[in-house]
């Protein structure tokens, strides 16, 4: 009897082990399905982080032409923008003339060669020229005349065979023939007269290259006729009309940035800016000094000045070809160690290509402020690829 008993107590408790055994593993499965749900969620943001990094090096960046530049706090408020031209500096330019009327007996140079300072360009021979030379010729012989007699007059004078007053005499008059000599003597080189004396040489005062020339061989010019421009390309200003309402408030020494048809920016740095309007387009002229590199004088721009004194603003301001749209959002590619990564942000108003960022950037980060189409072109083939 004990041992019937015995045996139905040992069936019962191993039913009983396989039915926990059947149910342990029944919630086991079933909280392994429950812990695997937060890592199936995590992954694909993990995925998506890495889909909108791009890897590019710096080399890569510059062969595709990708201008990255930092950011900084400052709303539209706290820029102005104008329309502005390059020009060339006051002294970087030269406007050759003939000195005197003729004709155009030798040209050297032609329309773009290159010049050096006091190289002659062409001659023009002149009676004005055979006039003046002959004047110098005349003053010359006169002041050296006046110098023998004033010696000789010297000397009776020491001798006390000549009054005092013959000696002063011609002191007076060795003065004056000396000034006619000088006088004559700088009218010949004004005129920059030949050695012979029958034509003047038309030299450029400064060192570049021919913009212009209007002169013919055998062409009979009158004086003060235009014959060349010569001018610097590494002397060149950027000059930019700035309305009336936003003249106050640009200084000398700000800071600007001058942006070129051909996709290129410039930084500079504001020199002058005139204290009145113009009476016929009603803008004051902003002058911003930049380096040449490469610019010619005639070209359009504009010009973003950023004034020294600015207004409270959070807000940042971006080129609006930086701002990209990408799987339906607005996004703009941050510089990071590796290469770029797609940032969504939060666009506000767009003015003169620029993009105002109200939420998304912070001061200091840097972005692909030109060509990021290249990036958001990238990123789609990586998404593709996943695909």
């Amino acid at each position: 009897m004990k041992q019937d008993n015995k045996m139905r107590l040992y069936v019962g408790v191993a039913a009983a082990v396989v039915l926990a055994g059947a149910g342990g593993f029944g919630i086991a499965k079933m909280t392994a399905g429950k812990a695997q749900a937060p890592v199936a969620t995590e992954e694909p943001e993990h995925k998506e982080g890495e889909a909108d990094a791009i890897e590019m090096t710096a080399e890569g960046i510059t062969a595709a032409r990708i201008l990255v530049q930092p950011v900084a706090v400052g709303g539209f408020a706290n820029e102005v923008l104008a329309q502005a031209t390059v020009e060339a500096a006051p002294n970087g330019q030269a406007v050759l003339t003939a000195r005197a009327a003729g004709a155009v007996t030798r040209i050297y140079k032609r329309l773009g060669d290159p010049v050096r300072a006091g190289e002659p360009l062409a001659i023009v021979e002149s009676r004005e020229a055979a006039q003046i030379a002959a004047d110098r010729s005349v003053a010359s012989a006169r002041a050296s005349l006046a110098q023998k007699q004033l010696a000789r007059e010297k000397r009776l004078f020491e001798q006390r065979v000549s009054a005092r007053q013959d000696y002063e005499t011609a002191q007076a008059e060795a003065a004056a023939a000396n000034a006619e000599a000088r006088r004559a003597q700088v009218a010949s080189g004004a005129a920059n007269v030949t050695s012979d004396g029958r034509g003047v040489v038309v030299s450029s005062p400064i060192s570049g290259r021919i913009t212009a020339a209007s002169v013919s061989l055998g062409a009979f010019v009158q004086s003060e006729t235009e014959l060349f421009r010569v001018a610097d390309p590494q002397r060149i200003e950027v000059r930019a009309s700035i309305s009336g309402a936003d003249a106050p408030r640009i200084s000398p020494g700000d800071r600007a940035v001058v942006e070129l048809a051909d996709g290129r920016t410039i930084e500079g740095r504001v020199r002058s800016i005139t204290p009145s309007l113009s009476a016929e387009t009603r803008t004051a002229t902003a002058v911003v000094d930049v380096p040449a590199l490469g610019l010619q004088p005639g070209q359009t721009a504009r010009a973003r000045i950023i004034p020294s004194v600015v207004r409270a603003s959070k807000a940042i301001v971006v080129p609006d070809e930086a701002v990209q749209s990408f799987e339906g959002r607005d996004v703009v590619f941050v510089r990071t160690a590796k290469g770029f990564q797609a940032r969504p942000v939060t666009v506000g108003q767009r003015s003169a290509g620029r993009a105002e960022i109200v939420h998304g950037l912070t001061a200091g980060q840097t972005i692909a402020a030109r060509n990021a189409f290249l990036l958001k072109a990238e990123l789609g083939k990586g998404e593709g690829d996943e695909h």
